[in-house]
């Protein structure tokens, strides 16, 4: 349970970024590739989408630790695999960015959120 709310945590700090992306905050260089201050509109709305898929990652992440009931077992036990599976690629992908700022920041925020992950994934 532990590690559904510490994901949690992490995806809602992450969700409120995502919203200050999308709304305009000059603070690009910390996402998508880091190649614009000010983010464009189709990655504006690629930041909504993401914020989404937060809410989903937490949503499976307490079914599978059984806080709540909404999906049955087996779409929580393969869901949290494929979140794990996604934060694992997040990793190189964020260590690659050419942003300097995106490495440094987002290539160990998504090594922990992979760790828990497995760990919600597991139990």
């Amino acid at each position: 349970m532990l590690a559904a709310i510490l994901l949690t945590v992490i995806l809602a700090a992450l969700a409120v970024f995502q919203l200050a992306l999308a709304l305009g905050a000059p603070i690009g260089r910390f996402a998508w590739g880091g190649q614009h201050r000010v983010l464009p509109a189709g990655l504006r709305i690629g930041s909504l989408v993401s914020i989404v898929i937060y809410a989903v990652i937490v949503l499976l992440a307490f079914d599978r630790v059984g806080a709540i009931d909404i999906v049955p077992d087996v779409v929580s036990q393969v869901g949290m695999w494929v979140v794990f599976g996604y934060f694992v690629l997040g990793i190189p992908m964020n260590a690659i960015s050419r942003s300097r700022a995106e490495r440094v920041t987002m290539t160990p925020v998504v090594a922990v959120l992979a760790l828990l992950s497995l760990i919600v994934a597991l139990s």
